[in-house]
C-alpha cells in the first residue's frame, strides 16, 4: 500500500499568516507532546511515522511549497511536484504516473490518497491501513474513509450509504450518493441514515486510475504527463472520478477528525490565547492573538476575536466572520513578505519603486546551521549582502572563501553564488533592479557537495586557460 498526501491550498483562508507558499498546513501554531510548536504537516508526518507508514508515503504538491516541505520535514521526503496548480484530479493522476513509471509500483498495488493536514488521532492512520483489505473484500473500484458525525455540520460533505448498505460481518458500507455542505436539517436527516462526513480519503488499485488515463488518451509515463499536464481537466477527483464510479464503498472511522481550515476552527486547537508579543486583558474570553511581528499587540475587552499579524498584513475579525477572509482576499496578488525555505527563511523589510522604474527591496535572511542556499544567479537584479550575525562559507563565481559578521558582499546580476552556514547566519540583503521577483532565480545545484564539485571544475578550467 502506498500513501499520497495532497498538499495544496492558496493560503487565503488563514491570511495573513498563510500565503501562496505558506498554506495553512505549514503554520506552526499547534503543540506536540513536548510542548513545542509544530505545523499540521509536521503533526501528520509524525503520526504516519508512529504508525509505520512512513516508508510508503509521498507528498504531491505545487512548486511554491516544495522548499517549505523540505524545510519542515527534511530533504529526504519523496515529493511529486505539479508543473502548475490545477486541482485534485490532475494532482492524483500525476502521482499515479509517478508511482507507476518512476517507482515501478505494480498495477495491483493499493494507493491511498488523503489531505496532508487532517487534525486526527493516530488511530485514524491505523484505520487507514484497513482500506486495502476493504478493496480486496468488496471488489469495489474505490474505497473511501468516512468519519461518523458528532453533529449535523453544514461545513462538510457527506457520504450517504445505501439502505442496508452494511452487510452482516462487513466493516464497510456501500455508497449510494454524496452531498456537499447541506443545510443543517438535511445533514440531520442524513445522519439518521448513517451518513458519514467525507474526509477526502480515497483508496484504489493503481490499475483503476491508469486504465482511466489510457481510456482518455492521457499519458501514463510521468515525464510525458508532466509535459502534457495542462491538458488535464481542472476538476476535483471527487467530481471526475468518485461520483462517476459505479461501485464505491466506505470505511467508517469513529474518532476525532477536524478540518482546521479557518481561524475559528484552528483556534479551537491552539492552547495559548497569545502567540508572539502582546497583551490580552479585560473581558476578552475566547480571543486569540497570533503575532509574528516585533510590534506588540494589546487587546482590551474584545471577546470572540482573532487578531493575526505577519509581514503580509494584519487581520482583526470576529471569529464567526473569519471565513469571509477567503472571499475578501481572492483577488489579491500581493507577493509573500515572509517565506520558509529548506535552508531557513526570509522576511521582506522594505520595498520601494521609483518613478524611473527602479526597484529596491530589503530582506532579512536567516540561514540555519549546516544548511546552504542553492548555487544560483539572477538576470534582473544586483544584490548587496551585509552579514550581521554568524559565519560560513561563501561561493562566488567559482571561488569559495570564509565570511563572517560584519562582511559586506556585492553580487552583480549574472554572478553565480551560494552560501553554507557554519552557525546560524543573519543577512541583510538589498536588491536593486528592474523587476524584483522570486522567479528571477536560475538554480544550478542544490547539494553542497555538488556545488563544491562544480566550483572545483570551474577553478581547474580557469587555471588551465590562464596557463
Amino acid at each position: 500500500m502506498k500513501i499520497v498526501l495532497l498538499s495544496g491550498g492558496s493560503g487565503k483562508r488563514l491570511w495573513p499568516l498563510s500565503n501562496e507558499s505558506r498554506s495553512k498546513q505549514f503554520l506552526k501554531v499547534l503543540k506536540n507532546d513536548e510542548g513545542l510548536h509544530e505545523s499540521m504537516v509536521q503533526r501528520v508526518w509524525r503520526q504516519i511515522s508512529n504508525t509505520g507508514l512512513l516508508r510508503d508515503a509521498y507528498i504531491a504538491t505545487s512548486k511554491p511549497q516544495v522548499e517549505m516541505i523540505h524545510g519542515q520535514l527534511g530533504g529526504d521526503i519523496e515529493v511529486i511536484v505539479e508543473p502548475e496548480r490545477r486541482d485534485t484530479f490532475p494532482a492524483i493522476a500525476l502521482a499515479a504516473t509517478y508511482l507507476y513509471s518512476v517507482q515501478g509500483v505494480g498495477l495491483g498495488e493499493t494507493i491511498v490518497v488523503m489531505p496532508v493536514d487532517p487534525y486526527v488521532e493516530e488511530s485514524f492512520f491505523q484505520r487507514t491501513k484497513e482500506l486495502e483489505r476493504v478493496l480486496n473484500e468488496s471488489g469495489a473500484d474505490l474505497a473511501l474513509m468516512g468519519v461518523k458525525p458528532t453533529f449535523p455540520s453544514e461545513k462538510y460533505g457527506y457520504i450517504v450509504p445505501e439502505d442496508g448498505g452494511s452487510e452482516a460481518g462487513n466493516s464497510y458500507v456501500k455508497v449510494h450518493s454524496f452531498k456537499e455542505k447541506p443545510r443543517e436539517e438535511e445533514a440531520a436527516a442524513m445522519i439518521e441514515r448513517a451518513a458519514l462526513w467525507n474526509c477526502g480519503v480515497f483508496a484504489f488499485k493503481l490499475d483503476f486510475l491508469i486504465n482511466i488515463l489510457i481510456a482518455h488518451d492521457f499519458p501514463i509515463q510521468y515525464d510525458e504527463m508532466s509535459k502534457q499536464y495542462s491538458r488535464l481537466p481542472k476538476i476535483s477527483f471527487d467530481y471526475e472520478i468518485v461520483e462517476r464510479s459505479q461501485h464505491v464503498v466506505a470505511l467508517p472511522y469513529d474518532g476525532e477528525w477536524k478540518d482546521l481550515g479557518t481561524w475559528n476552527t484552528l483556534t479551537e486547537e491552539i492552547e495559548s490565547p497569545l502567540i508572539g508579543k502582546g497583551i490580552i486583558a479585560g473581558d476578552s474570553v475566547n480571543t486569540h492573538v497570533i503575532n509574528e511581528l516585533d510590534i506588540p499587540i494589546t487587546l482590551l475587552n474584545l471577546p470572540n476575536v482573532i487578531v493575526a499579524a505577519s509581514p503580509d498584513g494584519i487581520l482583526v475579525s470576529e471569529k464567526s466572520a473569519s471565513p469571509m477572509i477567503k472571499e475578501v482576499m481572492k483577488h489579491s496578488d500581493q507577493r509573500p513578505m515572509y517565506e520558509e525555505r529548506r535552508w531557513g527563511g526570509y522576511r521582506v523589510l522594505d520595498y520601494l519603486k521609483y518613478p524611473d522604474g527602479k526597484e529596491v527591496l530589503t530582506k532579512r535572511i536567516r540561514v540555519a546551521p549546516d544548511r546552504n542556499l542553492s548555487y544560483q544567479y539572477h538576470e534582473l537584479r544586483d544584490e548587496v549582502w551585509t552579514i550581521v550575525a554568524g559565519h560560513g562559507l561563501m561561493v562566488l563565481d567559482g571561488l569559495s572563501f570564509p565570511v563572517k559578521s560584519g562582511d559586506v558582499l556585492t553580487i552583480a546580476k549574472g554572478s553565480r553564488h551560494s552560501l553554507r552556514a557554519g552557525t546560524e547566519m543573519d543577512i541583510i540583503e538589498v536588491q536593486t533592479g528592474s523587476e524584483l521577483i522570486e522567479e528571477d532565480i536560475v538554480r544550478l545545484a542544490f547539494d553542497w557537495n555538488e556545488i563544491m564539485q562544480i566550483c572545483s571544475i570551474a577553478s581547474l578550467e580557469e587555471t588551465t586557460f590562464k596557463s
